[in-house]
């Protein structure tokens, strides 16, 4: 197993062992053990799975307060770019962004600690995802970013005017915007 830091305090690229033969593959896509080994303590007690079409655009959501949730984000299939904005104020990566493509065919995963709004695209025709989360959602909690906010520059790597986005995510703050129990 493989845990690629990725220069952001927490957040982390996960990528398994995969050991295939002509009946297929097998490989642990978490292992508590392994996760503690590296410092990575976490008690999963949630888990999200949505299916999506190219070029649909979800987020950047994130918790606040008691309600924060750390993730650990797969794309089941197809391909995804995975999308963070780090919202911790002492953190050195404090309002950067950080973006890696999860792969089906790779099994790679991300890490996400509380504190991170996240989003993704869809780069395939369709994609399935599927994250665990360390706190149970709550809808009074929670919280957004813009996802077209010029000041994070964030290329989703689809074509503009392309983009599939909920009314609910359009209507998300600018990080200029962002109320300062938003961050962490």
């Amino acid at each position: 197993m493989a845990f690629l830091q990725t220069g952001f305090p927490g957040l982390v690229v996960f990528e398994p062992n995969v050991f295939g033969d002509e009946r297929g593959y097998f490989f642990e896509s978490y292992n508590q053990q392994s996760f503690e080994k590296e410092g990575l303590q976490y008690n999963w007690i949630q888990e999200n799975q949505s299916s999506s079409t190219y070029a649909v655009i979800r987020g950047l959501h994130f918790q606040k307060g008691i309600h924060a949730q750390a993730k650990l984000v797969r794309c089941l299939s197809g391909v995804i770019l995975d999308v963070v904005v780090d919202l911790r104020k002492d953190s050195p990566t404090f309002k950067q962004v950080y973006a890696v493509e999860l792969i089906a065919e790779q099994k790679n995963a991300l890490l996400v600690p509380s504190g991170f709004a996240h989003g993704f695209s869809v780069l395939s025709e369709t994609a399935e995802v599927l994250y665990k989360c360390d706190n149970f959602y709550n809808k009074e909690s929670e919280g957004g970013l813009l996802y077209n906010d010029s000041s994070l520059n964030i290329d989703w790597k689809i074509p503009a005017g392309k983009e599939i986005v909920s009314g609910k995510d359009q209507l998300n703050s600018s990080l200029a915007n962002l109320k300062a129990d938003s961050f962490f």
